[in-house]
């Protein structure tokens, strides 16, 4: 499987090539940037430069960028979330041109996927937002097409973005390059990996792999929580077409985060060859 890793691990930083250095020597061979402007500014040519001719000069792809959910240029700053299905429709609309912006990067700086967000964090059901859902996502759908993206909906804590919902959603708007970034820890708090992963394992396309206790949403290492890896990484070497190995991982200052991404690939790695 690829290795991969998202910058997430520094999302309270600006995101700098000294920061790719870093993923690259922990064995990713591909990175996911997480678009939050005081992170990874897409509104900015010169980031947007500085980091495209790293990209070119270390022959690391740039697989995904997750798109952006919040409308302040600070991560969870306490801000309206970029929601595409929120009530209010000038809000809606306001997150459709947000996230659009940050798709143009790749006119600069081609990418594989752009992984989004349906509802926020606690959505709860509503037949209203899930025609919303299937607006906005067809909509963007198109746009990322336009620049060689391809779009991909994750699973999260929602009421919208259960596998079910997911797999709802993608059989009515019946798009076959329209797939999913399947997050571990999300799964593991929703319902359990192996069933979420059984209901979405013929559209998923990338991972957000992470640990937790199935209590909260941390993005733990592998290993520090209690989902099942070896179950985990059958399932994930036996899909389709098979995805990523993209770890998602909360940073902390001073984290060995290269040592930490040799022994977490390691692991896993191990665990796949186990189950064969």
């Amino acid at each position: 499987m690829l290795r991969a890793m998202s910058s997430y691990v520094y999302i309270k930083k600006r995101l700098h090539p000294g920061m790719l250095d870093v993923m690259k020597r922990g064995g990713a061979q591909a990175i996911e940037v997480f678009a939050a402007r005081g992170h990874f500014n897409y509104t900015d040519k010169e980031h947007i430069k500085e980091l495209a001719a790293w990209f070119k000069s270390e022959g690391v792809e740039f697989h995904s960028m997750h798109s952006p959910i919040y409308v302040s240029n600070d991560f969870k700053s306490g801000s309206p979330a970029l929601n595409i299905v929120d009530m209010d429709k000038p809000r809606r609309i306001e997150a459709m041109d947000e996230i659009k912006r940050a798709v143009e990067v790749a006119e600069l700086m081609p990418f594989r996927f752009l992984v989004q967000h349906v509802g926020k964090t606690d959505e709860y059901d509503d037949p209203r937002k899930f025609e919303w859902a299937m607006s906005g996502i067809e909509h963007l759908r198109a746009f990322c097409r336009q620049l060689g993206v391809t779009l991909l909906v994750e699973n999260t804590p929602n009421d919208l973005a259960t596998p079910e919902k997911l797999k709802e959603l993608l059989k009515a708007l019946h798009y076959p390059d329209l797939g999913v970034c399947f997050d571990t820890g999300h799964a593991h708090m929703t319902s359990t990996v192996h069933q979420a992963f059984g209901i979405l394992e013929p559209h998923i396309r990338s991972t957000h792999v992470h640990d937790n206790k199935a209590d909260r949403d941390v993005h733990l290492w592998p290993g520090e929580g209690t989902i099942d890896w070896n179950e985990t990484m059958q399932a994930l070497r036996a899909a389709p077409q098979m995805p990523a190995l993209l770890m998602e991982i909360e940073g902390e200052e001073g984290m060995d985060v290269s040592g930490k991404m040799a022994q977490a690939y390691k692991k896993l790695e191990a665990a796949a060859v186990e189950v064969n």
